[in-house]
């Protein structure tokens, strides 16, 4: 099943092994179950530390196997044939149960452990799902931190009657005793947030988050790991200062785009890619990086700034580049919420296929909503982008695209009111005809929403002038109303929210923040 070349590859990356991991399959009559060994096989046939092993007492109706370490079951399963995005999972899954994968942040780690005993988490996935191996891989790692938790990684394609009786239509989505409790992307950070809400936490365990944990002084501290901060990060490093990132991930929302066609010199490629080339371009310079990580506040009295982190760590810094980027905007109308997972959604590419022959909605008409209503065109019965404005905002070019496909639609001066459903999942999406100042109702199974960015900026309200729209107020080098704290990228009120403009943004301030400290400190 996997080509010669795939096999050499996982030699070298499976050469560090030092323990056996046992990948153990049920006996299954389902037709894919053979598939399924002979890809187990072929894994292990690239490593003597990697054994296959048939349970004999088990019997399980779709293909299944689990993760043994030392003769203990790791908590880790698959329902399923781990291929497409989730290959990556399997392996990952291998080298962190032996310790030689990248290991869990260790704050991170600490709050894991606290968790309460005996948690049993289903991940129901999509092979096609690009958001769905983050999601999964952190919660193994979480997992194998933990040691008690059970974590089944599933495939939906193998349980319809589960994915009805749940109500699911999107993916990833998250159960425990039978009730979704998330669905979608989701952050390290906010996922171990969440299962602490969803499953509690032991407070006799040792304390989860470091007490006052100096991370040191730099020269310049980036804040976000988007391309303006990995431009800015660099461009400060190659100046001679030492310079430190805090972020939540490398890439920041660059993580969710799918094609890049508009990066100059890079004729396409894609979100991952992109996101996996600044990791190693920041790699390759002397840049102090802490993921997982959030800042709380900002102190800016002196000359030295304080910054302290969620975690409960801090560290000093000379100066500061802001690039915390932006996230998708939400509709905030009443349903919106109640139906995430059940009929709302932010991510055709993940999600589109749950709507095969149905009726969806895109809302938004700029760039990204036209984009996703063209994607969504080839799998859907009927497409309805609804723009508030009276013309669609995007390019002409995507326009005339959707324009030309017979089963899209477009309704524009139509602001949305309520997202209907039965409780179960959507039926409805109401909204107002502007122009005739109308309620109207229109029947459909999807609504996937597509209407722009909210910046980052939350964290700063205090410490530098923002817009209204919280949009931090830069000039033309990117200086903030605080001496010594620089802006770049989404984040701010520069025009146009581009890769490229946010390369070159975060370049800028990082010029001037070396400007400043040579020429006016």
């Amino acid at each position: 099943m996997l080509d010669q070349g795939l096999k050499e590859q996982l030699q070298s990356v499976f050469a560090n092994l030092e323990n056996t991991v046992e990948l153990v399959y049920e006996n299954s009559s389902h037709e894919d179950n053979k598939e399924l060994v002979e890809m187990l096989q072929d894994v292990a046939s690239t490593s003597d530390k990697i054994v296959v092993r048939k349970n004999e007492s088990g019997n399980s109706p779709a293909p299944l196997f689990h993760i043994e370490y030392k003769g203990k079951p790791t908590g880790i399963s698959f329902k399923g044939i781990p291929g497409g995005h989730e290959f990556t999972t399997l392996i990952l899954a291998i080298l962190n149960t032996d310790g030689k994968g990248k290991p869990l942040d260790s704050v991170i780690a600490a709050r894991a452990k606290r968790l309460k005993k005996n948690i049993t988490i289903q991940s129901y996935i999509s092979l096609t799902c690009e958001n769905c191996p983050d999601v999964v891989q952190a919660i193994n790692q979480i997992a194998l931190a933990h040691g008690s938790i059970k974590h089944e990684i599933i495939d939906g394609g193998y349980v319809q009657d589960d994915i009805q009786k749940l109500g699911i239509q999107g993916v990833p989505s998250l159960v425990a005793n039978s009730k979704m409790f998330h669905s979608g992307r989701i952050q390290l950070l906010d996922l171990i947030t969440k299962l602490e809400a969803t499953f509690g936490v032991d407070d006799s365990a040792a304390p989860a988050e470091p007490v006052n944990a100096n991370l040191g002084h730099f020269d310049v501290l980036v804040v976000g790991g988007g391309p303006a901060g990995a431009s800015a990060a660099i461009y400060t490093v190659r100046k001679g200062l030492s310079t430190a990132m805090i972020t939540e991930k490398i890439g920041g929302q660059v993580q969710e785009t799918k094609g890049i066609e508009n990066l100059i010199s890079v004729t396409y490629t894609e979100g991952p890619q992109l996101a996996a080339q600044l990791n190693q371009h920041i790699a390759s310079y002397p840049i102090k990086v802490f993921e997982n990580r959030r800042v709380k506040k900002i102190l800016t009295e002196g000359k030295t700034k304080t910054i302290e982190l969620e975690s409960g760590e801090h560290m000093t810094a000379d100066s500061v580049i802001i690039t915390t980027g932006a996230k998708w905007r939400e509709l905030g109308v009443e349903g919106e919420k109640e139906y995430l997972g059940r009929g709302v959604a932010y991510c055709p590419h993940c999600d589109g296929p749950f709507y095969k022959d149905k009726k969806v909605a895109v809302i938004g008409g700029g760039n990204s909503g036209v984009e996703a209503a063209i994607d969504l065109a080839g799998i859907v019965r009927e497409v309805v982008v609804f723009e508030y404005n009276e013309q669609l905002k995007a390019d002409k070019i995507l326009v005339d695209k959707l324009k030309s496909l017979p089963n899209a639609s477009i309704i524009t001066n139509a602001k949305t009111e309520k997202v209907i459903g039965d409780g179960q999942k959507v039926q409805q999406i109401q909204y107002l005809d502007r122009g005739l100042n109308k309620t109207e109702k229109m029947d459909l199974d999807g609504i996937f929403v597509q209407i722009g960015l909210v910046p980052n900026s939350q964290f700063l309200k205090d410490t530098v002038e923002l817009t209204k729209f919280g949009e931090i107020i830069v000039d033309e080098k990117g200086r903030t109303s605080a001496k010594g704290i620089y802006a770049a990228g989404d984040v701010t009120t520069t025009p146009y929210k581009q890769i490229v403009i946010a390369m070159g943004e975060g370049a800028k301030a990082a010029l001037a923040a070396f400007e400043d400290r040579m020429y006016h400190s």
